[in-house]
């Protein structure tokens, strides 16, 4: 009796704590995360949430964007900012032309920071006034390259502003440690540096791979291992650094990344048996431990391998049952018999992504399950209103259907109305009393 209370006693000043101990795991980076990409769940996190630098992870995101807002056969024009990247660089010059799809292959597999600039610049300019956007990005100075570099860095930011992420910041395109200053109304300054989560990189992550509509063109680039192209009289030959790729069955993708500040940073995708892992490290080792990634990616993948299984929404046993879709009742409603009450039917009328969704509002697909372990299960929660008044349309919401784990939403259907049901009003008062008087004659 007297430990049943104590235990209470700690569920209720301890409400957020875990009902069960995560497994510790081994890991060299300071920050890490396995997520279930469909879901946006984080399955094992260490300092997941910490603010950190990420380095050459950020170029995931430069090229999704890329791939969003242009054509693979566009050609851009170099400026002199872009040939001043320093190293990892493909050493383009100023004034040449390349076309947009041989700079991804660059930017990826070799993670080159002129490519990144020269493409940034290529999307941003289209923000900048008509005179910048009309000038050849070979003619601009450097502080018109910034702009459209500045441009393009506010396109990321308010695409992992819809994917979902609240502590991720864009400063560069390619990820080299930045810092941006603002100044406030009162003339005073904050400054905010490049940076994002392991939980928020592994979210971009999920968004480049299962619901961008360049998905494929995305998985296409990061898994070439050789490419080459031939541009301004020169030839060039770029080869993939990911080395999980070939470490693990199912490997997707992956990014490498690396800064003095940030130390080694990665982040993958895995596939298997119809369940797709992302991993994001963040500060994984420094110089002479350029392998410790590879070992934490393993670890974290084949974690989530044994312990994490799909299961359906839509399965019996999990399902909502649509026997609980009782009509409501319509107060002031009119109805075929006087002095009865008028009800409206009730159906699914929708299946949507719920606004508090760990994957943010620019989930639009339909989710049919999630990761979990043997032992979590899926809460289904049906809320809906008691009565209605009329005047009631055809499709008015009353109501959700949640579908729930550790209490946060997965899955949110939505319930409407499937009946309309007029407002009680003099003319059908006066029906009613001359169909009850031609009824009472003889």
């Amino acid at each position: 009796m007297i430990w049943g209370i104590f235990a209470a006693c700690c569920l209720a000043i301890c409400p957020q704590m875990p009902l069960y101990a995560q497994e510790d795991l081994p890991l060299y980076a300071t920050a890490a995360v396995l997520m279930d990409a469909d879901s946006g769940r984080v399955l094992y996190g260490k300092e997941e949430n910490a603010v950190m630098a990420m380095a050459s992870t950020t170029k995931i995101m430069t090229c999704i964007l890329i791939l969003e807002n242009t054509s693979p056969e566009e050609e851009l024009s170099v400026s002199a900012y872009a040939a001043s990247m320093p190293k990892v660089k493909l050493y383009i010059q100023k004034g040449e032309r390349y076309q947009v799809k041989d700079l991804l292959y660059s930017l990826m597999l070799e993670s080159h920071n002129d490519a990144a600039v020269a493409l940034a610049e290529h999307v941003g300019k289209r923000y900048l006034p008509q005179e910048l956007r009309d000038k050849d990005a070979a003619d601009y100075t450097a502080e018109e390259s910034r702009q459209a570099v500045a441009a393009f860095a506010a396109l990321m930011n308010d695409k992992a502003s819809k994917i979902g992420c609240q502590d991720t910041w864009f400063v560069t395109p390619n990820g080299l440690d930045a810092t941006q200053t603002f100044s406030l109304d009162d003339g005073t300054t904050v400054q905010k540096e490049h940076c994002t989560t392991a939980r928020e990189l592994a979210l971009v992550m999920s968004y480049c791979i299962r619901r961008s509509p360049c998905k494929d063109a995305f998985l296409d680039i990061t898994r070439t291992q050789n490419y080459s192209f031939y541009a301004n009289e020169r030839s060039f030959s770029c080869v993939n650094h990911n080395a999980f790729l070939t470490m693990m069955d199912g490997a997707l993708t992956g990014k490498t990344g690396f800064t003095n500040k940030a130390g080694y940073c990665y982040v993958g995708a895995l596939e298997r048996d119809g369940r797709t892992f992302v991993v994001a490290l963040l500060a994984c080792g420094w110089p002479n431990n350029k392998t410790y990634k590879w070992s934490d990616t393993r670890a974290l993948m084949q974690y989530g391998i044994d312990n994490y299984f799909y299961k359906s929404f839509l399965e019996e046993g999990v399902a909502f049952d649509e026997g609980r879709l009782k009509a409501l009742p319509v107060r002031g409603g009119q109805t075929d018999v006087l002095g009865s009450l008028a009800y409206a039917g009730l159906e699914i009328a929708g299946r949507l992504e719920s606004e508090n969704s760990s994957l943010g509002k620019d989930s639009l697909e339909l989710r049919e399950g999630m990761l979990l372990r043997q032992d979590e299960n899926i809460k289904v929660v049906y809320s809906a209103k008691d009565e209605l008044t009329a005047p009631v349309e055809r499709g008015t919401v009353v109501g959700t259907i949640d579908y729930c784990v550790d209490g946060v939403v997965y899955r949110r259907e939505t319930v409407v109305t499937a009946d309309s049901v007029e407002a009680i009003d003099p003319q059908w008062c006066l029906r009613q009393i001359l169909n009850r008087f031609l009824c009472l004659r003889p």
